[in-house]
C-alpha cells in the first residue's frame, strides 16, 4: 500500500519531501511520537526529533525507551530502499539498543550515509549478491549527551540473488518435510 502510493505521490511531490511527510503522518511511526524534522534532497541525510511528551515517559519520569528505538527502528531501511532503487532487496535484519542514561529531555538522532558509502554498499552487493550492513548512532540531548547507542544490521541483496536465496529455502522446507 505504502510503495503503490508513495509511485503515485512521487509525481507531485520530491522523494525528500514524501520520506519527511510520509513518516510523520503515517499511523505506525506517529505512534512512537518520534518526528522526521529534516530529510536532505538526495536522501543522505534524516534528522529525527523525539520529544519527551505525556505519551511516552515512564513510571520514573524518563522517556520509554521503546519509544526511543521505535523513532529510530524504520529509518535506515527506507532511507536505504528509496537511495538503492528498485533493482536491490533491503530489510532490516537485526537492532540492539544500549540505553546509556535515562533521557529526560529531547533526544535527537541523525541518520547519514556518505556518497562513498552508497557506491561501497552497491559494489559489494553487486559482487557478492548480498551485504549486512552494519550502522551505529547514537541518540543525543540538544547539549550532546548519549542516551543510548544504536546498532542496526541491515539486509541488502540484488533482487536476482534474493530470489534465488527465497526459492532455496522454499526448498530446503519442503525437503525438511518429506
Amino acid at each position: 500500500m505504502y510503495k503503490k502510493l508513495y509511485t503515485f505521490l512521487k509525481k507531485i511531490f520530491r522523494s525528500d519531501q514524501l520520506f519527511k511527510y510520509g513518516f510523520n503522518l503515517s499511523p505506525m511511526y506517529r505512534r512512537s511520537v518520534g518526528r522526521v524534522k529534516f530529510v536532505s534532497r538526495d536522501l543522505h541525510i534524516a534528522k529525527v526529533e523525539i520529544p519527551l511528551n505525556y505519551k511516552n515517559v515512564n513510571y520514573a519520569g524518563s522517556m520509554f525507551g521503546g519509544s526511543m528505538f521505535a523513532a529510530t527502528d524504520p529509518i535506515y531501511m527506507i532511507q536505504l530502499i528509496q537511495i538503492l532503487g528498485d533493482d536491490y532487496v533491503v530489510w532490516d535484519k537485526s537492532a540492539f539498543i544500549d540505553y546509556k542514561k535515562p533521557a529526560r529531555s529531547r533526544v535527537f538522532v541523525t541518520f547519514e550515509f556518505s556518497e562513498e558509502e552508497i557506491v561501497n554498499i552497491k559494489s559489494q552487493v553487486n559482487e557478492n549478491g548480498r551485504l549486512d550492513l552494519v550502522k551505529y548512532n547514537n541518540l543525543v540531548s540538544a547539549k550532546g549527551e548519549t542516551f543510548a547507542k544504536l546498532e542496526k544490521t541491515i539486509f541488502i541483496a540484488t533482487k536476482q540473488f534474493y530470489k534465488e536465496y527465497r526459492a532455496s529455502k522454499k526448498q530446503q522446507a519442503k525437503l525438511q518435510e518429506e
